[in-house]
């Protein structure tokens, strides 16, 4: 089933290759396929705190699908049929949104460079982002604190003469006003994300890396103090991602020697204990960027989802 007309920030697909939407578990067991497409990347699932919806963009648009589904389910074909989301005319919402803890709003970025927010049930989109000079400066949403007034955000910058070239962490109320800078520094930062408990963000860093692109996965205080570094291998590590329980951190590994958070790479979704001790395997395959970009956990912290990116016969890795 194709998902297209409206969206304008399209993702196309090898030939060959699809997209599939997928529910994994702590335990490791085999996951169950919610929806797949061969028509155009899906992206970055969101889990709603009631349970009942999953989120992914596709296209420029944000769309939901029944967490409970089962991809062959129904008389329909592929048996699922996700349902488009009106942001309010946004037509380019890129892979970071996120779902309040109510469930009533989500936030998401879009290609003007900013965040908004819209209703879940969908209607008119509100800007909450700031304009910045100089420009351009670009916002990327990952996270919004527990009791939903706070959001956490990448701001990129130019730095050196390249665009994108000063990323770093800020916040900022969700009902819009001043910016906070977390961090200030030329080592990229990216994925920012409250714990539940709301007394820390969650990020991957290159700070302290010996060699460009290795990141690894550290939190602070949501003032920026007590910066701790929650990884240390040679793996490269994005997108933590905290249990709803506070327990576990599910995050993204790319093989030693990426740079950034490609697409179509052979990846792996680590869990990490939040008490410490070594990450555990969870799955691995085909995929990268969109795979788990935001939070996707359920509500009862048991499951996850994700988005995977097999290629009929052989694969074209990069």
């Amino acid at each position: 089933m194709t998902i297209t007309g409206a969206g304008t920030n399209v993702r196309p697909l090898a030939p060959g290759q699809r997209a599939r939407l997928l529910v994994g578990d702590i335990d490791g067991g085999e996951p169950r396929l919610v929806y797949e497409t061969a028509d155009s990347a899906l992206e970055a699932p969101n889990w709603s705190p009631d349970g009942r919806w999953l989120v992914v963009n596709q296209d420029g648009l944000l769309l939901r699908i029944p967490a409970e589904a089962a991809h062959g389910d129904g008389d329909h074909g592929d048996g699922v049929l996700p349902e488009v989301i009106d942001t309010g005319g946004i037509t380019d919402a890129n892979n970071d949104h996120v779902l309040s803890p109510d469930g009533a709003t989500v936030y998401l970025s879009a290609g003007d460079g900013h965040i908004h927010a819209v209703p879940f049930a969908g209607g008119p989109a509100r800007r909450v982002t700031n304009d910045r000079a100089p420009g351009p400066f670009r916002h990327f949403l990952h996270g919004v604190s527990p009791d939903g007034l706070t959001l956490s955000y990448v701001g990129v910058e130019p730095y050196g003469g390249d665009e994108w070239g000063y990323r770093n962490i800020f916040t900022l109320p969700s009902a819009g006003g001043p910016d906070t800078r977390l961090t200030d520094g030329p080592a990229p930062a990216d994925g920012p994300e409250f714990t539940p408990d709301g007394g820390w963000i969650l990020f991957n860093s290159e700070h302290g890396a010996d060699v460009p692109g290795h990141a690894q996965l550290f939190r602070m205080r949501p003032d920026g103090s007590e910066l701790t570094r929650l990884t240390s291998d040679e793996r490269v590590n994005w997108f933590p991602h905290a249990s709803p329980d506070g327990r576990h951190i599910l995050y993204i590994s790319f093989p030693p020697g990426t740079e950034g958070h490609p697409a179509d790479r052979d990846v792996v979704l680590r869990l990490l204990d939040s008490a410490g001790g070594p990450p555990r395997d969870l799955l691995a395959f085909f995929g990268g960027q969109g795979s788990l970009n935001v939070n996707s956990w359920s509500p009862d912290s048991r499951r996850f989802a994700y988005v995977d990116y097999p290629v009929d016969g052989p694969q074209h890795r990069g």
